[in-house]
C-alpha cells in the first residue's frame, strides 16, 4: 500500500515511533545529584523499624525529614479491617538535627511500648500534617515458636542498581520474615548520605514493616574528617541518627554503642558484635551474653569472619579472641560478610587433612562436629573477590554469586537456604538439637556451582 494512501491516525501512529527531531542535537543527559535524589522532605523517608528493647512488648521507629519538622510524632494502635475506624494513641518523637554529606536535616525516633504478644499493629509518623502512609508491624510471642529471617551480607556497592533486586527477590520469597539482618558493609562509603539514600530505597516501604538488625562493616567506618590524613575512624555519622538499637552492649565503652547489643526473638538470642572495634573489650561481655543464655537458639553476627574464603584476607586475631568463647558455649550459627565470596563450613573431615600447610592456622577445625558451629560467610551486592587457594575448609563456597538466606527457626530444627539473585537455591542445611550432644548437621546441598552459569 503506497503510504500516501494510509488513514491519517495510521501515519500519526507511525510517526510517534520515529526519532524525535533535533534529539541528535540534544545534550547529553546528565547524572542527577544525590542532593536532589536523596534530599529530606517536609514529608517522613527512611523510615525503618528497629528494636532497642523487648520485640515482644516493644518496637522502636525512626524516620527523617527537613529541618522545617521540628516536633514530630508518631500514631500507633490496633490494626483493623477498616483504616477509617483505626484507633491509634500518640507517641512523640524524639528529634535529633543531623548534617550530612546532603546538608541539614532532623532524624525522628519513637519508641511504642505496652505493646501485647503475638499482635499485629498499624503506625504512621509525621508532624501533625504530614503523615507517612500507615504500616504494619506484628510484636513477637513471649514463648518459642516458629519464625524465619533474612540474612545479607555485603551490600556496599551499586546499590540501587544490583542490591535492589537481590532484596526484592528476598523480600518475594519470605514476605512474613520477623526481621532482616545486615552482617555489614551496607554502603561504600560510610559518611555518604546519598549512598545511605540508596541503601533505604531499595527495601523502600519494607523498612517501616520488618524490623531492620545491622552491624556495621568497616565500610561504615571512615575518619571524621576525609581531609585530615590523621583524623581517627569513626563510626559513619549516618549510623545512629538512622538506627535506634538496644543499648545494652558492654558497659561503659561508648564506642560499641548500639554496634554491639543483643535481643531475644521466640526462642533464639540474635547477638551482634563490632569486629571493627574494641574487640578484645566485647570478650567478657559476651562470655555474660552467652553464660546467661535462656534461649534454645543462639545467633552470631558481625562483619568480619573468623574463617575467611577470600584471598589472602585472613583474620587469625578475631579467630584467637572470639572462636574459644564460641566454643565454650557451642554457638549455633555466626552469619559474617566482608569477603565478598560465599563459604558455609561443615564436615569436610575427607577434603582436609591435618596440617595442611595451604590452610591458615585454626582452619582445620573450621567445622568440629563436638561443638556443632555453623559459619557463614555472605554476599548479597555486585562487588566480588576471588576465592582463596584454601577454600577447601569450607563445604560450599561460591564466587561472583549474589545470594541471600532465608533461616528459620522451628523448635529444635534450624532450616538454612541460601538463594541466588534470580532465587536460585544454592546452598541448604539443618542443623538438629540433640540433649546433651552437639547439633546434628544434615547436609542438603543442591548441585555444587563455584560460578554462576553464563547468560546465554
Amino acid at each position: 500500500m503506497n503510504p500516501t494512501t494510509l488513514p491519517l491516525r495510521l501515519l500519526l501512529l507511525a510517526n510517534a515511533f520515529l526519532p524525535f527531531a533535533g534529539a541528535h542535537d540534544a545534550p547529553a543527559p546528565a547524572p542527577y545529584p544525590d542532593q536532589a535524589a536523596h534530599a529530606p522532605r517536609p514529608l517522613p523517608d527512611r523510615v525503618v523499624l528497629t528494636w532497642r528493647g523487648d520485640p515482644a512488648t516493644t518496637q522502636a521507629v525512626t524516620w527523617r525529614t527537613d529541618t522545617s519538622v521540628r516536633r514530630a510524632e508518631a500514631q500507633v494502635g490496633l490494626a483493623n479491617e477498616s483504616g477509617r475506624n483505626l484507633k491509634w494513641t500518640k507517641v512523640p518523637a524524639v528529634t535529633t538535627p543531623h548534617t550530612s554529606s546532603l546538608g541539614d536535616a532532623h532524624h525522628h525516633a519513637a519508641e511504642f511500648t505496652g505493646l501485647e504478644p503475638d499482635t499485629l499493629y498499624a503506625y504512621r509518623v509525621g508532624d501533625g500534617v504530614n503523615w507517612s502512609e500507615w504500616f504494619h508491624f506484628r510484636t513477637a510471642a513471649r514463648e518459642a515458636r516458629t519464625f524465619s529471617f533474612i540474612y545479607f551480607g555485603d551490600a556496599q556497592n551499586d546499590i540501587r542498581t544490583h542490591w535492589s533486586r537481590v532484596f526484592r527477590e528476598a523480600f518475594r520469597e519470605s514476605p512474613r520474615a520477623a526481621f532482616t539482618l545486615h552482617a555489614g558493609d551496607l554502603v561504600n562509603n560510610a559518611h555518604h548520605d546519598g549512598q545511605w539514600g540508596e541503601w533505604f530505597g531499595a527495601p523502600a516501604w519494607v523498612n517501616g514493616t520488618i524490623p531492620v538488625v545491622p552491624s556495621p562493616g568497616n565500610h561504615e567506618y571512615a575518619k571524621r574528617d576525609e581531609k585530615d590524613e590523621k583524623a581517627p575512624r569513626i563510626l559513619s555519622i549516618n549510623w545512629r541518627p538512622h538506627f535506634t538499637l538496644p543499648e545494652n552492649g558492654p558497659r561503659g565503652v561508648e564506642e560499641l554503642r548500639e554496634t554491639a547489643y543483643h535481643f531475644d526473638y521466640q526462642g533464639a538470642r540474635i547477638i551482634s558484635l563490632d569486629s571493627n572495634v574494641r574487640q578484645e573489650e566485647q570478650v567478657p561481655w559476651l562470655r555474660e551474653v552467652l553464660r546467661n543464655n535462656p534461649q534454645r537458639w543462639t545467633i552470631l553476627t558481625f562483619h568480619h569472619p573468623v574463617f575467611s574464603p577470600a584471598r589472602n584476607r585472613d583474620n587469625a586475631k578475631l579467630r584467637e579472641l572470639w572462636k574459644p568463647v564460641f566454643d565454650e558455649f557451642k554457638v549455633d550459627l555466626v552469619l559474617t560478610g566482608h569477603d565478598h565470596t560465599y563459604a558455609r563450613s561443615g564436615d569436610v573431615s575427607g577434603r582436609v587433612a591435618v596440617g595442611d600447610t595451604n590452610l591458615p592456622k585454626g582452619y582445620n577445625q573450621a567445622y568440629d562436629p563436638a561443638i556443632g558451629t555453623v559459619y557463614v560467610v555472605s554476599v548479597s551486592g555486585p562487588k566480588m573477590y576471588d576465592l582463596s587457594p584454601g577454600d577447601r575448609w569450607a563445604a560450599r563456597f561460591a564466587e561472583d554469586t549474589q545470594l541471600y538466606q532465608i533461616i528459620t527457626v522451628d523448635g529444635d530444627e534450624l532450616r538454612y537456604e541460601a538463594r541466588t539473585a534470580t532465587n536460585r537455591l544454592y546452598d541448604a542445611f539443618t542443623l538438629r538439637k540433640r540433649a546433651g550432644r552437639a547439633n546434628q548437621l544434615v547436609e542438603a546441598l543442591p548441585p555444587e556451582n563455584r560460578r554462576p552459569p553464563a547468560s546465554r
